[in-house]
């Protein structure tokens, strides 16, 4: 007998990807009588809710929610509190759509070792035109985002975080729910906790998904700004840093200021200064130079790289100050996503 599988998607304004998303899951291998979808939809005003409805009343195994408090947590712990019957609970974004056997990889990879209690696969990053192939190129790059492995596709085995997870019921139970405090690394800050708490996260090639970036510069900082703004919060609340990965791009940002500040001041210091800079533009050449041979789709990449690399640096920064100095509990200046 198949378990009861529950995916959940949070969902506001998402009309241009609800329906490619809602479709892949339709057209998974996994049988439809063991599974149950909860679209959490945020108050949308475009056309979500009509395409959603369609669904529904299509599909009996397709629910629609309303998250009164818009916000991701919210969402998915209305779906979570709904799929209590469920012996796998999937998290999946609206911009996301699965391969035809992602569902039963999960299932099949839970079931292979009972320490397991999150399972996740590679992104494949998709650009919807060329003005936005090379954000999704630098953001399956080592370069570009570390050792995020979920979005390189560079490793297969234990990994502190995932992306759209699938995750064993009792996790929640033991662990409670996503932080309704955080609008952004609130499954970063999910996976911290269960791996405190023992259990076991597995990254594996099988599990596959397509996602669909930010289809501009401007919307990939504001993305990638709330990322490093909201991860100073998880620190503070576990009194650690989760990942040492998450400094790199602070301690650039800081680096290019006080560098360019001191080198003026103290002469002696330039050459240093330019020799660091220098490494830094060809590491990211190369780094674009394997992604593509297109002068022009270099360039870009690398300006995906710096956009990306400073946001988070400056957003965290940020963070640091607002968290970490003046104390405060939370800003609701930064809680609009970014989409």
């Amino acid at each position: 007998m198949n378990q009861l599988v529950s995916i959940v998607i949070p969902c506001l304004n998402e009309g241009n990807y609800i329906d490619s998303c809602i479709r892949s899951v339709i057209n998974s291998d996994y049988t439809k009588d063991s599974l149950m979808v909860f679209i959490s939809d945020g108050g949308s005003t475009d056309n979500t809710l009509d395409i959603v409805k369609g669904y529904v009343k299509n599909h009996s195994f397709i629910h629609l929610l309303n998250n009164e408090n818009k916000t991701t947590p919210y969402a998915l712990n209305l779906g979570i509190e709904q799929s209590a019957d469920a012996d796998v609970i999937i998290i999946l974004g609206a911009h996301a759509e699965i391969y035809p056997d992602y569902i039963s990889q999960c299932i099949k990879r839970l079931n292979s070792d009972s320490s397991i209690g999150c399972v996740g696969g590679v992104l494949e990053n998709i650009s919807e035109d060329e003005k936005t192939k090379a954000i999704s190129l630098a953001m399956s790059s080592l370069f570009g985002v570390g050792n995020a492995h979920f979005r390189t596709g560079s490793y297969e085995g234990y990994v502190d975080t995932v992306a759209f997870g699938a995750y064993r019921n009792n996790v929640f139970k033991h662990c409670g729910n996503f932080d309704t405090e955080l609008t952004r690394n609130q499954d970063d800050e999910f996976n911290y906790r269960i791996t405190k708490a023992g259990y076991k996260i597995f990254l594996s090639k099988d599990i596959r998904s397509r996602y669909f970036v930010r289809s501009s510069f401007t919307k990939l900082f504001k993305q990638y700004f709330q990322y490093g703004y909201w991860k100073v919060y998880v620190n503070r609340k576990h009194q650690t840093v989760t990942t040492f990965r998450q400094l790199i791009p602070s301690c650039m940002v800081l680096f290019l200021v006080f560098g360019i500040f001191i080198s003026m001041v103290w002469e002696t210091t330039r050459p240093y200064f330019y020799l660091v800079s220098l490494l830094y533009l060809f590491l990211s050449f190369v780094s674009a130079l394997i992604k593509s041979r297109r002068p022009l789709e270099v360039h870009k990449i690398m300006s995906a790289f710096f956009i990306l690399h400073m946001a988070y640096g400056i957003g965290y920064l940020k963070g640091v100050i607002d968290f970490v100095i003046l104390n405060r509990v939370n800003s609701n200046k930064f809680v609009k996503l970014t989409r």
